[in-house]
């Protein structure tokens, strides 16, 4: 109780403060209360899902860590997604993979697919006031090889065109289902380990694959294209590279996801925001965190997560651009993972929406450039953390570190019993 005094005097303190810079905390508070993340679902499980086949894993990607608790099955799954959001404040989605359906004791290859098979799926976000959101699983597959929507084989080619046109399909009855558009995205680890001389080939059937998958038109999900630098043992190559998608996406009009990991270290990703929006309708973000490489460590609050959630509010595009998470560490508890994760992220967009952006505006149109610059390191030091901490007392959910316990206790309780 003397925490929550001491929260409020410090939220009261921090608003008259803001004002002073022309800053309106109680309607940042308001937006961030409608920011949605769209939360992941192969953090819980370290991207292993619930086929009955064979999973191969590979096809570019796997996950790091064998720490104890993982989810084993849907409801283990569900319930720690649960757990989670009643650490976090706000409303938020779900993003599912194909891997991840209701398939019971059945073995469903990914060429058959239904709406059916993530019915329950729909019901259990209905009963969690959450969103759907879908991907296309074409890794850990015996047909993913190196090459999938891709591969110049007509019969390979052709499973993974009927599979992604079948999740697409099954976004479309999530949306549906929701009365919210789901965002289906595509992301393919098609490319080579080492010298490759027919690029051309492969981008060109790609290019006639994704021309036939979106052939379809729906109403209630969206598309998005997803790129990469490089894959595991696909160094060398990739097809679904960032320039392919940006052209598919300015061509078709589609969705560009940007992954904060599929980038060499030196680019900005926030940068590439203002140009992107220029060109596309949207934007889907991942939100990661690289290091050294695409290594999906738990995102926290660094300059380049920061960098990004104020170009958005900079730009005015929180209606634009969507976030979702794309991090899987098996090397600590996965519930934190999740949280700290999630908290990063809403706290580096209290941080961009508290900036004083229109002052900064207007001494940059005035070309006093001293000016936006003293006020950009001004703002720095700015209580941005009291209005955080009140935001989360506004929600009922633990303020500060005080999750760490609940977090603990969850795993006495429940993941170390697994």
């Amino acid at each position: 109780m003397r925490k929550n005094k001491f929260v409020q005097k410090s939220y009261e303190i921090a608003k008259e403060r803001y004002a002073e810079t022309g800053v309106n905390v109680e309607a940042v508070l308001e937006q961030l209360q409608k920011l949605q993340v769209s939360i992941h679902c192969w953090q819980a499980d370290d991207v292993t899902g619930f086929e009955n086949a064979v999973n191969l894993g590979g096809g570019g990607i796997q996950a790091t860590g064998n720490y104890p608790g993982k989810a084993r099955n849907i409801d283990e799954l569900r319930a720690d997604i649960e757990k989670v959001t009643t650490l976090i404040g706000g409303k938020h989605r779900f993003s599912l993979h194909e891997i991840y359906g209701d398939f019971g004791t059945k073995i469903v290859d990914r060429d058959e697919v239904e709406p059916a098979h993530f019915t329950s799926w729909m019901q259990w976000a209905k009963e969690q006031d959450l969103k759907l959101d879908f991907n296309s699983t074409s890794f850990g597959h015996p047909k993913s090889g190196d090459l999938t929507l891709s591969n110049p084989d007509k019969s390979v080619r052709d499973f993974w065109i009927e599979h992604t046109k079948r999740c697409r399909a099954v976004a479309e009855e999530m949306g549906k289902f929701q009365n919210d558009p789901c965002i289906m995205n595509l992301w393919i680890h098609d490319g080579s380990k080492d010298i490759t001389v027919n690029r051309y080939l492969y981008r060109s059937l790609l290019e006639k694959s994704l021309d036939e998958i979106f052939a379809q038109e729906y109403k209630n999900m969206k598309d998005c294209v997803e790129s990469k630098l490089f894959g595991i043992a696909l160094e060398s190559y990739t097809v679904g590279s960032h320039d392919f998608y940006l052209g598919y996406g300015a061509k078709k009009q589609k969705m560009v996801t940007l992954d904060m990991g599929h980038f060499h270290l030196s680019e900005s990703v926030s940068d590439k925001i203002s140009a992107l929006l220029l060109f596309t309708p949207e934007i889907m973000l991942h939100v990661s965190r690289p290091v050294r490489w695409d290594s999906d460590h738990v995102v926290i609050l660094n300059d380049d997560l920061l960098d990004l959630s104020k170009e958005i509010v900079r730009a005015g595009a929180l209606d634009k651009v969507h976030v979702g998470l794309d991090f899987f560490d098996a090397s600590i508890n996965r519930i934190g993972a999740y949280v700290i994760g999630i908290r990063a992220t809403q706290k580096s967009f209290v941080q961009a929406l508290l900036e004083p952006a229109a002052k900064l505006k207007e001494y940059e149109a005035n070309g006093q450039y001293f000016e936006r610059l003293a006020l950009i390191e001004e703002a720095k030091g700015l209580p941005w953390n009291a209005v955080w901490d009140y935001f989360c007392l506004k929600n009922n959910i633990p303020v500060g570190e005080d999750y760490i316990a609940e977090v603990q206790q969850y795993e006495r309780e429940v993941t170390s019993k697994r």
